[in-house]
Order: C-alpha cells, then sequence, then structure tokens
C-alpha cells in the first residue's frame, strides 16, 4: 500500500475516533420535567350543594372514559363536535403549524450527518511575473476545468447540533400539545354554545306560554269588563302586561341566532350555509358522575400545561446551545476532484487530485456577547418554568371555580324549583279568586309576574348547570378524539 494512501487512512481514522469520542460530550443541563404539585385537593372546603342535590357525584381520582361530552347523551352534540373537529379553521392551522414543527426536527437532524456536496467549474487564469517569481520569465494564460465532490462536517463534540434536534423536538412537542388545547377549547366553546340555544330555545317556550296565559287573563278581565264586574283599569293592566311580556320574545330570539351563528363558524361553516341542530334541555341528560383526577394528574392530563412543560424544555436546550458557543468550534473538510487543462482530459490519468483539512475557530474577544446570550438564555428557562408553574396554578383555580359553581348550581336549581311550584300555586289560587269575585286583577297579574320570573329563573338555572358541568369537564383536561383532518391525538406523544 503506498504510504500517502496509509497515511490518509490513518487520519481519517483518526478523526472518526475523535468524533466519536468527543461526541459524546453535551454541555448544557439535561432537562428534567417538573414535579407534580404537592396539592391534595381543588377546594379548601366540603360541597354541601352538590351532595344535598344527589343528582351529581365527584368520583375523584377517575379519568373521562371517551369523549367528555358523551356524558350528555346527546346525537346532535355528538354530531355538532365532529362537523367542528372535522372543519374549523384555526385547527386546521394548528395541524399545520404542527407539521411544520415535524419538518424542522427532521431540517435539524441533518446537521448531524456530514454534508456532502458536489461541484464542478472552469475558468482561464494568467499569473503573473512577480507571483511566479524571477525564475520563470513568462507563463502563458491557460484554461483549467475541474469536477468533484466535497464533505464538510463540524465535530459536535459539545453537543450543540444535539441540543439544537432537542430544541426542535421540544417545540413540535409544543405545537402538539397546543392542537390538543386548541381541539379541547373548541369542543367547550361548541359545548357552550349548543346549551345557550338549549337555554334560549326553552325560555322562549316558557315566555310564549306566558303570552298565552296573558291573552287568557285578557279575555277574563274582558269579560269581566263586559258584564260590569270589572273595570277599564283593569283591562288596561291586563294590555300592558300583555305588551310587557310581549317584549322578552325579540332579545331571546336574537341570543339564539348569535349562538346558531357562533356555533357554525366554530364548524367551519357561514351561518346561511348551515343551521345548527334544535337542541333541548329536555333531550340532554346530565352528567351524573364527575370525574375529578387528582391535582398530580392534572399537570400530566392538560395539554396547555404539557405545553407549558415543552416550552420549558426548548428553553433548556437553548441554554445548552449558548453554552456550546462559548467553546471553540472545530471543522472537518476533505475533497476529491478532477482536474485538467482540457475538458477532454479531466478524467483522464493524472487528473484525480484530494485535499483533507481541519480547523478549529473560537472567541477571543466578543465585547461580552456570547456570555451575555448565555445569561439571557438562563433567564429564559427561568420564565419558563415560571409560566408552567403559573399554568399549574390557574389549571388549579379554573378547576376550583368549577366546582364551586357546580355546587351552587344545584343550590340555585333546589330553589327556583320551590320558587317555581309555589308561585305557580300562588297563580292558580289568584285566578280562582278574580274568578269568584273575592280579589281584582291587579293580584292576578301580580301572581303571574311572579310565576313568569321563576319559570325563567328555572330555566336559566338548569342551562347554567348544564354549562358549568362542561366547563369541569374541560378544566380537568377533558378526552378528545383525534381530529378527523389531521389525526393529531388529544395527548400526543
Amino acid at each position: 500500500m503506498p504510504a500517502s494512501s496509509l497515511q490518509t487512512r490513518l487520519l481519517l481514522s483518526a478523526a472518526a475516533g475523535c468524533a466519536a469520542l468527543l461526541g459524546a460530550c453535551t454541555v448544557g443541563p439535561d432537562f428534567v420535567a417538573p414535579k407534580a404539585p404537592a396539592a391534595s385537593g381543588y377546594v379548601a372546603g366540603p360541597l354541601p350543594g352538590l351532595a344535598a342535590a344527589g343528582d351529581q357525584r365527584v368520583a375523584p381520582g377517575q379519568a373521562p372514559a371517551g369523549p367528555w361530552w358523551s356524558a350528555f347523551q346527546s346525537a346532535e352534540l355528538d354530531a355538532a363536535m365532529r362537523l367542528a373537529l372535522d372543519g374549523n379553521r384555526s385547527l386546521a392551522a394548528a395541524q399545520a403549524s404542527l407539521d411544520q414543527a415535524r419538518e424542522e426536527v427532521t431540517a435539524a437532524g441533518g446537521a448531524l450527518y456530514p454534508q456532502v456536496t458536489g461541484a464542478a467549474g472552469a475558468g482561464r487564469q494568467k499569473y503573473g511575473a512577480a507571483f511566479l517569481g524571477s525564475q520563470v520569465h513568462s507563463f502563458a494564460p491557460f484554461s483549467y476545468f475541474s469536477a468533484g465532490p466535497s464533505v464538510s462536517y463540524v465535530l459536535d463534540y459539545l453537543g450543540a447540533e444535539k441540543r439544537s434536534v432537542e430544541r426542535r423536538q421540544a417545540l413540535a412537542q409544543y405545537r402538539a400539545f397546543e392542537l390538543a388545547a386548541a381541539q379541547l377549547s373548541l369542543t367547550g366553546s361548541v359545548a357552550q354554545q349548543a346549551f345557550t340555544i338549549a337555554s334560549a330555545s326553552a325560555q322562549i317556550r316558557a315566555v310564549e306560554a306566558i303570552i298565552e296565559e296573558d291573552g287568557r287573563n285578557l279575555q277574563l278581565v274582558q269579560s269581566a269588563f263586559e258584564a260590569g264586574s270589572g273595570t277599564r283599569v283593569d283591562v288596561l293592566a291586563a294590555q300592558s302586561q300583555l305588551a310587557a311580556d310581549q317584549t322578552l320574545l325579540p332579545p331571546l330570539r336574537q341570543e339564539r341566532a348569535v349562538a346558531r351563528h357562533a356555533l357554525a363558524l366554530l364548524a367551519g361553516k357561514a351561518p346561511a350555509d348551515w343551521t345548527p341542530p334544535d337542541f333541548e334541555l329536555e333531550r340532554l341528560k346530565l352528567a351524573q358522575g364527575l370525574p375529578l383526577g387528582l391535582p398530580s394528574e392534572l399537570a400530566r392530563r392538560r395539554p396547555d400545561i404539557l405545553a407549558a412543560e415543552a416550552q420549558l424544555h426548548a428553553t433548556t436546550a437553548e441554554l445548552g446551545m449558548a453554552t456550546a458557543d462559548l467553546y471553540p468550534q472545530i471543522r472537518l473538510t476533505a475533497s476529491i476532484s478532477q482536474q485538467a487543462l482540457s475538458p477532454g482530459r479531466l478524467f483522464g490519468e493524472g487528473s484525480s487530485a484530494w485535499a483533507l483539512a481541519a480547523g478549529i475557530s473560537g472567541p477571543i474577544f466578543d465585547g461580552g456577547t456570547l456570555r451575555a446570550n448565555r445569561r439571557a438564555a438562563v433567564d429564559a428557562t427561568r420564565a419558563a418554568l415560571a409560566n408552567y408553574e403559573q399554568a399549574v396554578l390557574q389549571s388549579f383555580g379554573q378547576v376550583a371555580d368549577a366546582l364551586e359553581a357546580l355546587d351552587h348550581d344545584a343550590e340555585l336549581l333546589a330553589a327556583q324549583r320551590r320558587a317555581l311550584d309555589t308561585a305557580g300555586d300562588s297563580l292558580r289560587l289568584a285566578q280562582d279568586s278574580f274568578r269568584a269575585g273575592n280579589s281584582g286583577v291587579l293580584q292576578v297579574l301580580d301572581a303571574e309576574r311572579l310565576s313568569q320570573q321563576a319559570r325563567l329563573g328555572y330555566v336559566r338555572a338548569l342551562a347554567r348547570r348544564y354549562q358549568d358541568t362542561a366547563g369541569l369537564m374541560v378544566a380537568l383536561g377533558g378526552s378528545v378524539p383525534a381530529a378527523a383532518s389531521g389525526g393529531a391525538a388529544a395527548k400526543p406523544e
């Protein structure tokens, strides 16, 4: 074997050995997921309203089975959810951002390997006498041709490129959890709008029934007036009550229309092109069991918390990259080419040429830039940790608010039920007394007004209970299947 070939192989082997040894070193801190919070519960005291109601129970330590909205047992709600998950434009944008982040991981990983490029060139050149020296009096202009590959490799002995890939992977995870959070938020918004539609429809029916009663009262008063047992004041009072109750319908119809339009937009449809189902409170089932996971489990379930954790991971990797910038960089290059003075001899005998080189470069004076960059990376990591901890605290607060709301909803609904029963009995007695001539129309109108308020209050309390139940399930992290359009899991790995 020629000596030059042996030397080349030994040099390449030594370089490969150095790369293997030094490449095992990675500067900067390795990411460690934050510890689970030590909180034992969400609220400080008991929940007497839920305990007294009996139709809803809290199941500590349990996770929702299947899509969280399936607890309401509504085929219309299931269909609206599927349509929204398939057609929502914000989800499509989040899915595209996730795909972009995954491609950037692949692109960053390419830097871990040698970069091979091919090049070809041609030119014409003349050397001057001063360059060649006094011994060469003239050197005619000449043309040259070359072609061949070259290899360049930055020795990642400090792990800077590995940290770059790690950062991209963490950002891709962040995008995946952002998509999952968007899915969860979307389904929560769909449920809220569906329950708003159901509430408005129930209130509209209640007001329409009240208006019918107003019409019957007006006929009753007019009959009494015509018979001489009533007064014109009684007729005007009944007409005034009818007109006042009729003013309740337009705002409720507007509320329902706005909720329908909002639901169409959530589903990725124009309001004129799609009409949501007619959600009815009577066809919804109140979720009996409320799967209340432990606080430590919540931090591993909620996608917004996991997204904050992924951001913390990315900033930790950036700290490693900033640390590696403080040290010298080693670059290895090699090339082999065919060189000749004419195209016909480019691949002939004696045209082969090669080069092998190693270089090292490092900072000597940069005005403090690199160390300031590292300190900034440390500060960014501290900020990301604080943001993560804040996301956990906010999630605990949201669950606590939802639990307290459900507890008060149960108390309010029971009170509204009693008020509705009492107001109904009072109205019937007032009407019977008026027919018997024992009381005036004002007593009937007062009783009717109380009955109207009780009816509408009961419907609103019932709808609020459905909405707060959905809010609790979303605050607990829910359970959302993969979006049909993108196929991203609700809790990506």
